[in-house]
């Protein structure tokens, strides 16, 4: 504690006191015990929710607002984990859902996996060095032997059945399972729709998955064309339009408004009037500008005066207003239209098209929609949902989200490789093969990897009702005999561990990263041996 006087502006002497800030402090082998205890701990949370009978989670945020997922990475967000560690397998979750979009349980279950049995080699006396090293060695013969047993299958716009069948894959373990194949169908296709399938590229952000409260499942359907959550601005405005000319606006239609602070006096009816006229005026060359450029249909970012809504309804011009930023953006690149800033720059070259704009009303309720079909640039699709609830809705958009991920990575490289912890037990096969041939300590942490690789077929039983250990033994002694690298747990107990009957499938991209994002995590954590922090004072 350091001490020190000094005097205020009367003279008179006062002491400060300055505390160094206290901080807490782990090291060595504690440090990395405390974290991989960490890392285990946000592990198990999310094991219960691996597979097609994975259990689902309910979380509630500060607000109240509560949510039911076993989409691992919103798990994960809506958590709030504190622990540092725990961060970090936050963010490892994130990485596999940017990248990939699927397996993000399957990724934070797989790098606890490899914690929990590196938490024995560094009890025997193993450097955590030489545990990283060897993992690096192990992940690399494992996803060797992923490229080596995965299978490639051809699809055309014609044939989308293959697509079909690995996005049912991701759907089965969500709250969309019984309606899988209907809505595996609309995300393969709505991915087909804006692919370029000779770059082997799609843009997601081109796909927007939309919904409304109400109605059921079975209602969702894939607009070729574009959704927005809006009506018509006047109730008497026509609900049907056809080959539109849309003008895009961000600008509002409300007269100009002086920079500096202004005030105007008004003190007789004649100046009153006047002023009326004069915003009147302004709002009739507003809406003539928009009639001059051949606009049928104005989309405006901000709202309208009631005297302009009459007066764009008087003068036969549709329009819709609040249009949020990125629907605008949205309706720009689909309808070829420019987003134009001022009235006086507005010109037939800027407006965009579509063959149709129609009004959705759904049952007695006043909820109503647009959609915009038929435009040229049309990439861009909207899948519609339905649910009871927003809980419901906002799971439903999760799912499809992870399937059209799946989609669009299959697109990126048709390989794949079978599921039900196919992959995963013949991985752990060839690095057990492997670490024969190493001399060296790194030969117990590829050991330890292959050990770690089997926490999936195992999560995948217990979780579906079987008997964990028995299971496993029983596929991983088949797949040694006969040599077949798609047996794995049969969780929807069909009769048959054959992954390929089953048409459990999963990308090769999806499972690469997967085994390389959690290896790598895996790496930093064990090379962590000096925690400090700041303590709180009591």
């Amino acid at each position: 504690m350091q001490q020190g006087l000094a005097f205020d502006e009367f003279g008179r002497p006062f002491i400060i006191l300055r505390e160094q800030e206290k901080r807490s402090r782990i090291r060595g082998i504690e440090a990395q015990k405390a974290n991989i205890q960490a890392a285990k701990a946000v592990a198990r949370i999310l094991r219960s929710s691996l597979g097609p009978k994975g259990m689902d989670k309910m979380l509630q945020s500060g607000d109240g607002d509560v949510c039911i997922t076993n989409d691992g990475a919103t798990i994960l967000e809506q958590m709030e984990v504190e622990n540092q560690i725990g961060k970090l397998l936050v963010e490892l979750s994130k990485s596999q859902d940017h990248e990939i979009g699927d397996g993000t349980t399957g990724v934070v279950v797989m790098a606890g996996a490899l914690l929990e049995v590196a938490e024995g080699l560094l009890d025997r006396g193993i450097h955590p060095l030489r545990i990283a090293e060897g993992y690096e060695m192990a992940c690399k013969v494992a996803i060797g032997n992923l490229e080596s047993i995965a299978n490639k299958f051809d699809f055309s716009p014609n044939d989308l059945e293959p697509l079909i069948q690995t996005c049912m894959t991701t759907l089965s373990s969500k709250i969309v399972g019984r309606k899988k194949r209907d809505m595996a169908e609309m995300c393969v296709k709505a991915v087909v729709a804006v692919a370029d399938l000779e770059r082997k590229d799609v843009n997601l952000d081109l796909i927007k998955v939309d919904g409304k409260v109400g109605g059921k499942l079975e209602d969702a359907k894939l607009v070729y064309g574009i959704v927005l959550d809006k009506e018509m601005s006047h109730p008497q405005m026509p609900k049907n339009l056809k080959d539109v000319k849309i003008a895009i606006l961000t600008c509002p239609f409300e007269p100009p408004k002086p920079k500096t602070k202004h005030k105007v006096d008004i003190d007789t009816v004649e100046k009153f009037e006047a002023l009326r006229e004069t915003e009147k005026q302004y709002f009739v060359e507003m809406v003539q500008q928009c009639k001059d450029s051949g606009a049928t249909l104005v989309i405006c970012q901000w709202g309208f005066d009631d005297e302009a809504n009459h007066l764009l309804m008087a003068h036969d011009l549709p329009a819709v207003r609040w249009v949020g930023g990125v629907e605008i953006e949205l309706l720009a690149m689909a309808t070829g239209a420019r987003i134009v800033p001022r009235f006086s720059e507005l010109s037939p070259d800027k407006l965009g098209s579509a063959a149709s704009v129609r009004e959705l009303t759904f049952g007695t309720t006043k909820d109503r929609m647009l959609v915009i079909e038929g435009c040229p640039n049309s990439k861009a699709v909207t899948i519609f949902v339905r649910g009871g609830n927003k809980m419901i809705l906002d799971e439903i958009k999760r799912s499809l989200h992870d399937a059209l991920c799946v989609a669009r990575n299959l697109v990126r490289d048709n390989s794949i490789v079978y599921g039900g912890g196919a992959a995963e037990i013949s991985c752990a096969l060839a690095v057990e093969a492997a670490a024969e041939k190493v001399v060296g300590v790194e030969q117990y942490a590829m050991r330890a990897f292959a050990d770690a690789l089997d926490f999936v077929p195992l999560a995948l039983a217990e979780n579906a009702g079987l008997q964990p250990i028995e299971s496993l033994t029983e596929v991983k002694a088949r797949q040694l005999k006969e040599g077949n690298p798609y047996l794995g747990i049969d969780c929807n107990d069909v009769g048959t561990n054959d992954m390929r009957e089953q048409n459990v499938f999963e990308t090769l991209i999806g499972k690469k990263q997967q085994l390389f994002l959690a290896t790598q995590v895996c790496k930093m954590i064990l090379k962590i041996d000096d925690v400090i922090k700041p303590q709180e004072y009591e």
